[in-house]
């Protein structure tokens, strides 16, 4: 995250000035002697020298007069670049300022004989005190996995297996109808409406499951009752937070057709149904739930502590954010936001219908994102934490598998966008979680009454 936090002692003579541009962001104005410019210019001949080549000199012989005449280009440029990074590290070393981002540089000067003179805007680490991060405060709820866990994620590998038969009788919670439906709103086609609309407008066989709060809100609850054959006039109102934005709080009408309705039919636990679901034994099918189970359930305790510890964290101090690194930061939620989407199928003119929605949640993600690094970096230089090479490249590797992407592929990707940064920044941020549990006061508490 920081660039040009921290420099080599370098002996340009600089004249530095700073101004405030408001918070997080100053204007760094640079001065370099002619001397010092001269100086640079003089030794970059020099270089050029050591490695042009020309006809009747032996290699790096050649004549300052003749390598300026062909290089002299080259030469200033590679002079006043060298020059003017050098003496930009130079004066943030100067005035220890702790940079964030990239300079953006103006109002360059740079010639022979006369002073280089440049003008950086930068945006810098907020000024704030760490507040006190050992022995933060969180609860752990005392919950065990029990025989009623076990028979109900049983249950669940029962409907798995579920089988749905055709039946003639009137259709009743918990069916499944097969539907052909279409629908309009106001007299008009959804997808005329709503473009991404199309599989809300119709479909021919719809398997649907007759249970409140399946497809729209109030749909199937109207269908109970009905049997095959039957058509029936279905209204309902879209929710004032449905996906698609255009048809929110709209009206619709559906004309259906049902053309079976299917009871569904749970296996009985046997020895057979264990072993299909590989397990050797009934006995031995509840022992591996009730494993799972117990796993799911740590991680689940872990990552709440985890949560509260840095959400106290987070509350116990406050400071204005970098702009540059929360746009940066909201960028790459939203770029993850809709690179998921994608592999979920959504379709780009539903993400596109979104955009607002998913611009604004990946703000206030980032925001919370960047003001914990910013917190975790400073730790990180107290306490002296850091991520090693060898645990970098393994996140990455597994990262790469996890995406189903060839490695070299996968970090050029990571580099094109600079997400070698954001891993490094992630293992930084869980290193100094797992530091800060370590520290934390958790406390052990009954479980939270389940609401009647």
């Amino acid at each position: 995250m920081r660039a040009g936090s921290k420099s080599d002692e370098l002996p340009t003579p600089v004249n530095v000035t700073v101004e405030n541009l408001g918070p997080c962001k100053k204007l760094v104005r640079v001065e370099v002697d002619a001397q010092a410019v001269d100086a640079a210019i003089d030794a970059m001949i020099k270089n050029f020298q050591k490695e042009s080549s020309f006809p009747g000199f032996r290699a790096g012989k050649a004549p300052r007069d003749i390598v300026l005449k062909k290089h002299e280009k080259d030469i200033m440029a590679e002079a006043k670049r060298k020059l003017t990074g050098d003496s930009y590290k130079a004066a943030i070393a100067e005035q220890k300022l702790r940079i964030v981002g990239y300079p953006d540089l103006e109002d360059i000067q740079f010639g022979k004989g006369q002073a280089l003179q440049f003008a950086a805007t930068v945006e810098v680490e907020p000024d704030f005190e760490l507040p006190e991060y050992k022995g933060l405060p969180a609860r752990r709820e005392t919950t065990e996995v029990t025989p009623a866990d076990v028979d109900r994620a049983i249950d669940m590998l029962r409907e798995q297996q579920a089988a749905y038969n055709k039946v003639e009788r009137e259709a009743i919670q918990g069916d499944v109808a097969v539907l052909n439906y279409s629908g309009t709103s106001e007299g008009k086609p959804l997808t005329e409406i709503s473009p991404a609309s199309k599989g809300l407008e119709a479909k021919q066989g719809s398997w649907m499951l007759l249970q409140p709060g399946q497809f729209i809100p109030g749909f199937t609850e109207q269908l109970i009752g009905s049997k095959a054959g039957d058509k029936r006039t279905v209204t309902v109102t879209f929710p004032a937070d449905f996906v698609a934005p255009a048809l929110a709080g709209k009206p619709a009408e559906y004309a259906v057709e049902v053309v079976e309705v299917r009871e569904k039919n749970l296996p009985e636990l046997t020895e057979e149904l264990a072993k299909t679901l590989g397990a050797e034994s009934i006995e031995k099918l509840r022992e591996g739930v009730r494993t799972d189970l117990q796993n799911e359930l740590l991680y689940k305790k872990r990552q709440d502590v985890r949560n509260q510890v840095v959400e106290e964290l987070l509350k116990r101090v406050g400071f204005d954010l970098p702009e540059g690194l929360v746009h940066a930061e909201t960028r790459n939620v939203v770029y993850n936001i809709v690179a998921e989407n994608q592999r979920r199928g959504v379709g780009k003119d539903l993400i596109d219908q979104q955009k607002d929605h998913i611009f604004k949640a990946a703000k206030a993600t980032a925001e919370q994102r960047v003001k914990a690094d910013l917190i975790f970096a400073r730790i990180a230089e107290k306490e002296g934490v850091k991520p090693t090479e060898e645990e970098l490249n393994y996140r990455i590797m597994a990262l790469a598998d996890r995406a189903q992407v060839p490695a070299k592929k996968y970090i050029d990707e990571l580099v094109k966008r600079n997400g070698v940064n954001e891993v490094y920044d992630q293992l930084l941020a869980e290193k100094i979680i797992d530091f800060l549990v370590e520290f934390a006061k958790v406390e052990d508490v009954a479980p939270a009454a389940t609401p009647a």
